[in-house]
């Protein structure tokens, strides 16, 4: 086992590894509660059962994801990187696609396969290089801020914080109400733990705002703790037998769109991982189409399990933080989500005010990014500007998406940088305009 994760030649240990995976474990198992909450729309009220995801299924779905995704991550690649079903892939799953769009669940799974399954032959064939060059730095980096802040707006209407107003859209919301009150305690106890460093943060944040819900009366205390693992057959399967129902433009635009958020996830994950370790040699990584594989593969089986786009996790950085420097520290992060299959009891106490903090935070430490746009440069800002704004104001990330990369070579050609346009970029540019004749249609 040491001579397979190359222990010696890396100056790691067992301990250091398992430190290093529990680390990284506790910093995202947030995903295992927030996910369900996303993708069940359970903080919207007054919709159809057809349109909600089971819980149960889901978390089950998600831990099971994750921990093949960290088994594949870890033993084929041999990083220390961690991979769950992302934030912003799942908002966007549930409230473009399935919410906005009334597309079904069943069916954005089957979309969610199809880019698993374009990655994985992009990756094989070495295509992928091409498409991430084509594709500007500016755009790449819009696109991540748009998500955060999607997310963040998510965030406050779940909380309450943020409500809609028939004379300005939106407004604020009753800051006395007991649901509203305990996701602003959540915020601020959360942002203190971040701002300490505390690993995990996020997920002891949701902890604490869990546990004085109950206190307080907002939250019913479970039943138990620990119990039977979810069934997954409410979910299982179902995108294989929508597979059909995938040959529209709409869904077109639905497939790209989780192709290329978790193509830069991915990429952007890997490249900020790989050099805090000192993986990275000659401004290359090593093993990274295998790395690249195993997100890809994780997303196929995701989503016929029953979840959206698993990808790599920014959070994988604690745990290389904490000591890890092989797959052996993936492999462990495995094993604890399996583990964390037997306490979807917990499920019922993550309500709405408890999973509101999480995604305002990650919205905060995704809009990041903003500081690498060269915003003095107009044919640059505009885009990049349009990408981002257009998410939340339109509660879609693929229109946000869609906005910008019209806009892109408009304001490129006009300032005569024409050659620097990849031909990619046109095809782009195309499909969104035929995105936008077929909604209004």
């Amino acid at each position: 086992m040491k001579k397979y994760f190359q222990f010696d030649e890396l100056g790691t240990t067992y301990r250091k590894e398992f430190l290093g995976g529990l680390t990284t474990f506790l910093s995202m198992a947030y995903i295992l509660f927030v996910n369900p909450t996303t993708l069940s729309l359970a903080a919207i009220p007054d919709l159809p059962a057809e349109l909600r995801m089971n819980q149960g299924a889901v978390f089950t779905a998600t831990a099971i994801a994750a921990a093949i995704g960290c088994l594949l991550m870890g033993i084929i690649a041999k990083y220390p990187v961690a991979l769950a079903p992302g934030m912003g892939l799942n908002a966007f799953f549930a409230f473009t696609v399935v919410l906005t769009m009334g597309i079904p669940w069943q069916t954005a799974l089957a979309g969610v396969l199809v880019s698993g399954l374009i990655f994985i032959v992009l990756t094989l064939t070495g295509v992928r290089e091409k498409i991430i060059n084509s594709i500007p730095s500016e755009l790449k980096h819009a696109v991540g801020a748009g998500i955060g802040l999607f997310i963040t707006f998510i965030g406050f209407q779940n909380a309450g914080i943020i409500v809609s107003n028939d004379a300005v859209l939106v407004g604020l919301g009753d800051l006395m109400n007991g649901g509203t009150l305990l996701a602003i305690f959540g915020v601020v106890v959360t942002v203190i733990f971040m701002v300490r460093g505390v690993k995990g943060g996020i997920f002891f944040g949701m902890l604490v705002t869990a546990i004085a819900g109950m206190i307080v009366g907002q939250i019913s205390p479970p039943a138990q703790v620990v119990g039977s693992i979810p069934s997954l057959a409410p979910t299982f399967g179902a995108a294989l037998t929508h597979f059909d129902q995938i040959f529209t433009i709409q869904m077109l635009v639905v497939i790209l769109t989780f192709l290329f958020v978790d193509f830069f996830d991915t990429a952007g994950t890997l490249v900020a991982v790989a050099n805090q370790a000192g993986f990275v040699k000659d401004n290359k990584i090593p093993r990274a189409g295998k790395a690249l594989f195993a997100d890809s593969a994780a997303t196929v089986v995701g989503s016929i399990l029953g979840t959206s786009t698993t990808t790599s996790y920014i959070e994988s950085s604690a745990g290389v933080a904490a000591g890890a420097r092989s797959g052996f520290a993936s492999v462990v992060t495995a094993g604890l989500f399996l583990l964390a299959l037997f306490f979807s009891p917990l499920l019922g106490v993550i309500t709405a005010p408890v999973t509101a903090p999480a995604l305002i935070i990650v919205g905060i430490l995704m809009v990041s990014s903003l500081n690498k746009i060269d915003w003095n440069k107009f044919e640059i800002a505009v885009p990049a500007f349009l990408t981002i704004i257009a998410m939340p104001l339109t509660y879609s990330i693929a229109t946000g998406i869609a906005v910008g990369f019209i806009f892109y070579p408009i304001t490129m050609i006009a300032k005569g940088r024409i050659k620097e346009i990849h031909p990619i970029m046109y095809g782009m540019f195309v499909i969104f305009i035929l995105y936008f004749i077929f909604l209004a249609a």
